[in-house]
């Protein structure tokens, strides 16, 4: 799928929610489609530290459906847990980007540590795994024509290209 990242420095971003009961059974485990919901959690707010927003990057006139989606799961998420959602680039191209999901939960230790140290792929996450996944993309324009991404959102493919490197401090 394009430019493999191999084995570029690629952080782990992280992104943490509270199950709430609408996402739980009667038994309080979280029904599977809401891992969906939460990789694109994961995937936007890995935007947003980058400094752009889906929406800015819509409003450019690009957008980023889902062509292939992988979950396997572990252990399950519960009402009430505070869970973290580590998310990173697996795969970049001007066309196409793939994505990396590990939905953990952490312990109260864990979770304030969090803050204090940088993930990269080499690195074991912390916390209990519970579901691990990865999506692959296609860069769009809004008639879903394949789009390049260096001429539909230059700063947008920059900021990529900077993640991919270690660059910037983010």
């Amino acid at each position: 799928m394009g430019k493999d990242i191999g084995d570029k420095f690629c952080r782990w971003y992280t992104a943490s929610v509270r199950v709430r009961y609408q996402e739980s059974d009667q038994m309080g485990v979280v029904y599977h489609a809401n891992y969906l919901n939460w990789f694109e959690i994961g995937r936007t707010e890995m935007i947003r530290e980058l400094g752009i927003s889906y929406r800015s990057m819509e409003d450019q006139g690009v957008l980023l459906p889902v062509t292939d989606l992988d979950m396997k799961f572990s252990q399950p998420a519960r009402y009430d847990d505070e869970i973290t959602i580590f998310t990173r680039m697996t795969a970049f191209s001007k066309l196409r980007i793939g994505y990396a999901y590990e939905v953990r939960r952490l312990s109260d230790e864990e979770r304030g540590l969090l803050f204090q140290k940088q993930y990269s792929e080499e690195h074991e996450l912390p916390g209990e795994l519970l579901v691990s996944g990865s999506t692959s993309h296609v860069w769009v324009n809004r008639e879903w024509q394949p789009v390049r991404l260096d001429k539909g959102a230059p700063g947008l493919y920059i900021a990529l290209e900077q993640s991919l490197s270690g660059g910037g401090d983010r």
